[in-house]
């Protein structure tokens, strides 16, 4: 291949003897050993770190500066770590002739003039990068042509998110990887060959590695979703990992959460009432609040190491007043051989316990005893 997208093979050989073939696939991906987290601007992600929550807002600003800003204000009022958009340039991504998904607008005659409608210039991009920073938001955006990816690294991405339909575009990929910065992988329309050939390339140039488990249906049903490779990628590929949902709720980013996903991506939307193609597959500001609290309180529980019998302690005087006793059923007298009828199992606690019940049977009352009073061994002959 020749002119700007000249392809190094040399990012593509393995440094090390003794990699082993991965199964039912001819490539062979480096399972080297890494640390448990990667840095993503000023966020540790991955190991014993909070997932990275990112709201991703994609197309949904329509093509509209004011609403792109709009939503960088509401994802961080929501509690999300990063925001991240889709930068495309429509002359160097596509052609007159690309077809639509889904005929979803009436403005726009084609997909092209789609694409057109949604560019930003790039002070308009490095405008809405300001605002993320300014919010505290890490500010991510996926490219989609070597135009995009030069645009985004002169206004200082801190991390390469790669679309899933860039998954095989290893020469896009070269050129970030060429960065030095992390790349997050989506898994959407990838097969595990495209998965295996581009972690090889992370591998061979030294990058800090994100697989994100995607399902490219919009929207994905739960049956979709895919959260048993959660797993099969951490195994596989020794690295982050995460989930990037389509699925409109925000119940698989809670579950891949509870599971270890270290990183949850999920779009947004200010209303299901909005235009948009992902509109069906996004979550409202009120939703992503909540799923930014249920992440952070699972991440407490996963962290927590709980030792059963130290807050068995810490509930001993609480234990005291549920637990049952022995007590008299009734009024006793002295002498009276107890059996069954003459006892009850009542709270509170600190006599003789239920468990010893059956010591108590037979046994003779040494003085009256009231009805309800807990019976102890100084009771007993």
């Amino acid at each position: 291949m020749s002119g700007r997208f000249a392809f190094r093979s040399d990012l593509f050989r393995l440094p090390f003897s003794d990699c082993r073939p991965f199964s039912n696939v001819t490539s062979c991906v480096i399972k080297m050993a890494i640390a448990g987290d990667i840095q993503i601007g000023n966020r540790k992600v991955g190991g014993e770190h909070r997932p990275l929550i990112i709201a991703e807002v994609a197309q949904a600003h329509d093509g509209s500066l004011g609403t792109a800003h709009a939503f960088i204000d509401a994802i961080a009022d929501a509690g999300a770590d990063a925001v991240k958009f889709q930068t495309h340039i429509a002359a160097a991504e596509s052609t007159i002739n690309e077809p639509w998904r889904v005929k979803f607008s009436k403005q726009d005659a084609t997909r092209y003039d789609y694409w057109r409608r949604m560019e930003f210039t790039a002070e308009q991009w490095a405008g809405l990068k300001t605002h993320a920073d300014e919010r505290g938001l890490i500010f991510l955006s996926s490219p989609f042509s070597r135009e995009a990816f030069e645009l985004l690294q002169r206004i200082g991405v801190p991390a390469w998110k790669v679309a899933s339909g860039e998954v095989t575009n290893l020469p896009l990929l070269q050129l970030m990887l060429a960065t030095k910065l992390p790349v997050l992988l989506s898994s959407g329309m990838s097969t595990i060959e495209d998965l295996d050939k581009a972690v090889e390339a992370c591998r061979a140039a030294q990058a800090p590695l994100g697989v994100f488990q995607c399902t490219t249906l919009y929207p994905c049903p739960p049956e979709k979703v895919g959260l048993n490779l959660l797993a099969t990628f951490r195994e596989r590929y020794g690295c982050t990992v995460g989930l990037s949902d389509h699925s409109g709720k925000i119940y698989s980013c809670l579950a891949a959460a509870a599971l270890g996903a270290s990183l949850l991506e999920l779009h947004v939307t200010f209303s299901r009432q909005m235009f948009g193609p992902d509109v069906p597959a996004s979550v409202t500001f009120p939703e992503l609040k909540q799923l930014t609290e249920g992440v952070a309180d699972i991440h407490r529980m996963r962290m927590a190491d709980v030792k059963k019998d130290a807050v068995a302690a810490e509930m001993s005087v609480m234990k005291g007043i549920f637990q049952k006793t022995v007590v008299a059923g009734r009024d006793l007298k002295s002498g009276t051989i107890l059996s069954e009828s003459d006892l009850a199992l009542k709270k509170a606690g600190g006599g003789i316990p239920p468990e010893k019940i059956a010591s108590v049977l037979g046994r003779k009352l040494a003085r009256d005893v009231r009805a309800d009073a807990a019976l102890s061994e100084a009771d007993l002959a």
